[in-house]
């Protein structure tokens, strides 16, 4: 029998729900005002962090506010909506979403949390999966 993985990681003696980290990290992905996406990012990625996707390759909280703020640039008005539940197992995390407002971009995420329950790494993935070589 395979035990269903527990959505709680231990932060500073109180848990933190994986709903709740992730829910931060989209909502800093939708947040214009950069100092409320500063503190956005500051409860949910590590200090260290890394954000991976075609088109960026980023590090740290500054490095993924300056690459929110310019999508914000390029599409404005768009917005970002988790699609599906989150899917966890150990320190890794995948869930779905969708891009709103602008170009029609659904895609995959995939995640990396530390001890403390906040993203270590998202690597995203946009659009369907390519089909199998025949």
């Amino acid at each position: 029998m395979i035990a269903r993985a527990t959505n709680r990681i231990a932060s500073k003696g109180r848990p933190m729900s994986v709903q709740k980290t992730v829910e931060d990290y989209i909502a800093a992905w939708n947040e214009e005002d950069e100092a409320k996406r500063a503190d956005l990012i500051a409860g949910c990625w590590a200090e260290s962090g890394t954000y991976t996707d075609p088109m960026a390759d980023v590090a740290g909280r500054d490095g993924l506010s300056q690459l929110i703020a310019g999508f914000h640039q390029q599409m404005p008005g768009a917005r970002i909506k988790v699609t599906t539940g989150i899917d966890q197992h150990h320190d890794q995390i995948r869930f779905g979403w969708a891009l709103q407002g602008g170009q029609a971009i659904e895609g995959i995420d995939v995640g990396r949390l530390d001890g403390g329950g906040k993203l270590l790494s998202i690597v995203g993935f946009w659009g369907a999966n390519p089909p199998a070589a025949s």
